[in-house]
């Protein structure tokens, strides 16, 4: 592998996005809710594409126990340590989705599949 994976262009590393109309679609909300869960940090996302619409990584969305979709729940405290730590939100991104050796997965990955602690004491020892 020539590219580190810190040198990815964060779409390699997200691969699938939803733009905050599409985020209130998968999510059976109004738009405003979609809105809303940006500003509380329940998501983060980024400026891309060709237009520069602002856009949230898909694998925030989660089925929840009774089949219907969520945002993934242990997202938001993850997002709000690593801005505690400095990251931006581009960089929390890229951190989320970058395969971590410690976890023998990405942050991602692990916190989707409910290994929050694990995701945050790694987090944790970045400050």
């Amino acid at each position: 592998m020539n590219d580190a994976p810190h040198d990815l262009p964060l779409d390699d590393l997200v691969g699938d996005w939803l733009t905050l109309p599409a985020l209130a679609d998968a999510l059976g909300v109004a738009p405003s809710r979609a809105r809303g869960l940006v500003a509380s940090r329940h998501v983060i996302g980024v400026k891309r594409g060709e237009r520069k619409t602002f856009q949230v990584p898909a694998a925030f969305v989660v089925t929840g126990p009774h089949g219907e979709p969520e945002i993934l729940e242990t997202l938001r405290g993850t997002v709000i340590l690593l801005s505690d730590v400095g990251f931006s939100d581009a960089d929390a991104l890229r951190w989320l989705f970058t395969e971590e050796e410690t976890l023998d997965a990405s942050p991602i990955e692990a916190l989707r599949s409910g290994r929050r602690a694990q995701v945050r004491r790694v987090a944790q020892a970045l400050a």
